[in-house]
Parts: structure tokens; sequence; C-alpha cells
């Protein structure tokens, strides 16, 4: 019993150093804030897989710190209000990241399940985002379509993030050694 925490432990921390480290190589950035890292939320999502959901919301929500404490000097440059940033910080980091944890929900449907989970868990990060840019949008700008322009600019990188990450998901769950580590407890 104790060795499998230990394992759970440690397989937990190399994921989430995997899924930072990924982070770390944007492919594309935003002028206020995220970003296009293909991957960086897989292994994240994959101890929801092999773990289930109780235990793959621990290291989502480890990893959203993470996340937030990488970015926070950028945050508070923005000139946000004191309820906009916490917007941001509630909705951009602590919920969008914890919810990668959600991945598992579908673990036990084979890969099609694994892949509808990992795509679902992105969708509702992809969620956050538009609540925390909706909210700020209204504040800083004029516009009468904030809400449509939190959508556009999220979905300009959340989308290609998700595809990417599906389909990273399903070449790696399609190798059978990769099936056996995930339901091997």
């Amino acid at each position: 019993m104790k060795t499998q925490k230990t394992t759970r432990l440690v397989t937990s921390a190399m994921m989430i150093a995997l899924s930072t480290v990924l982070s770390l190589i944007p492919f594309l950035k935003m002028p206020l804030g995220g970003s296009l890292t293909p991957l960086s939320m897989l292994p994240v999502c994959l101890i929801s897989i092999k773990y289930g959901i109780g235990w793959g919301l621990g290291p989502a929500f480890s990893y959203a710190l993470i996340q937030l404490m990488l970015d926070l000097g950028a945050v508070f440059s923005w000139g946000l209000t004191p309820l906009t940033a916490a917007a941001c910080i509630i909705f951009d980091y602590l919920l969008a990241f914890t919810v990668l944890g959600l991945a598992g929900m579908f673990a036990k449907k084979g890969k099609a399940g694994q892949c509808f989970g990992i795509a679902l868990a992105v969708l509702l990060r992809f969620l956050c985002h538009v609540v925390s840019g909706g909210t700020i949008f209204a504040v800083w700008s004029e516009w009468d379509h904030v809400w449509l322009y939190a959508i556009c600019y999220n979905g300009a990188f959340m989308l290609p993030e998700c595809i990417l990450t599906v389909l990273g998901a399903y070449a790696l769950l399609k190798i059978p050694a990769t099936q056996k580590l995930l339901t091997a407890q």
C-alpha cells in the first residue's frame, strides 16, 4: 500500500514537471496571456486517466499553482482592478488548470473515452478562460461584444491546443505499452 502511494506521488510529480517544461516552450504567445504549448496538458491529463479523477485533481491543482507562480508577474503588469485580478487568478489559473484533472472521467471506456475525457477537460479549461476574459474585457473596454471577443481570443490558442493534445493522446494511447502502463495499478 505504501509503495503504491509512493509510486503515485513520484509518477504525478514527474508528469507535473513534464507538463511544466512543455508549457515553457510556446509555439504562439498571445499578447494578454495564453499560449499554444502543444502537449503541455497531456501529462497532467494522463495522471487522471491512470489514477482516476479523485487522485488526478490534486496534481492538476498543483500544476495550476505552478502556472500561476510562473505568470504572476505578467498578470500584475496588466493593471487589473482587484475584481479582475481575482477573476484572472481564479478562472485563468486555479480552475482552468485544475479541471484537467477531470480528464479521466471516461478512462474505462478505452481509447475513445480517454480522448473524449481529455477533450472535455480542455473544453472546460477553455470555458474558464472565457469567463475570465469576458470579466476582464468588460472592465477594460467599451465594446458591446466582450464575450464574443473572449471566445475568439481564447479560442485562437485553445482550439489548436485541444486538437493537438487529443491527437497526441490518441497517438500515444495506440501504443500497447502505453495502454498497459495506464491500466496497471
